[in-house]
């Protein structure tokens, strides 16, 4: 008769009784657990759990943005932001302003708290690295400042406005 390895391990460390008591309490805690669990059931899906604000600070996000690249004395020059942008300020620019024009997502507002929304600026150019560069959605944040799922709607937002916009003219 073929015996289990447990059963001889446990037989030569514990003897019999000790390994009948031990049966005892394992089936024991396992029946207290099942009970505690049962009792304790909640369904979860139905519980909401809060999201986590970050504060970001879009605000200095967009300035330092507009500083950068924007401004009459910008940081970096033309050449820099064709080279990172992939495409001259004028034109970017351009598209920038169309679809602030037409589409009420691109236009800058005011919050409930009175705080300034993200900006034209940034909600593009959030689109235009990912589509350059090709990043994750989540690389944009550093820079930016926009969170992983507002970048996704952006490019999304920024890739169904051009094609509406440019489309005849263009594509």
């Amino acid at each position: 008769m073929a015996r289990n390895f447990d059963d001889m391990f446990n037989e030569a460390l514990y003897g019999k009784r000790r390994r009948q008591d031990n049966t005892l309490m394992n089936h024991w805690i396992d029946e207290c657990l099942f009970e505690d669990s049962k009792e304790e059931y909640i369904d979860r899906s139905s519980i909401q759990t809060p999201r986590r604000w970050i504060n970001r600070d879009r605000e200095v996000g967009h300035d330092r943005l507009f500083q950068d690249y924007f401004a009459d004395e910008a940081v970096y020059n033309a050449d820099i932001f064709r080279r990172r942008f992939r495409m001259r300020r004028y034109v970017f620019l351009q598209i920038v302003d169309a679809l602030s024009n037409v589409y009420p997502y691109f236009q800058q507002r005011v919050d409930a708290t009175g705080r300034r929304g993200l900006s034209p600026l940034q909600k593009c150019t959030a689109a235009i690295r990912m589509l350059a560069y090709g990043v994750a959605a989540d690389a944009v944040d550093d820079y930016v400042r926009i969170s992983e799922s507002t970048t996704i709607e952006c490019l999304k937002k920024f890739v169904e406005g051009v094609i509406s916009v440019f489309e005849d003219e263009y594509l």
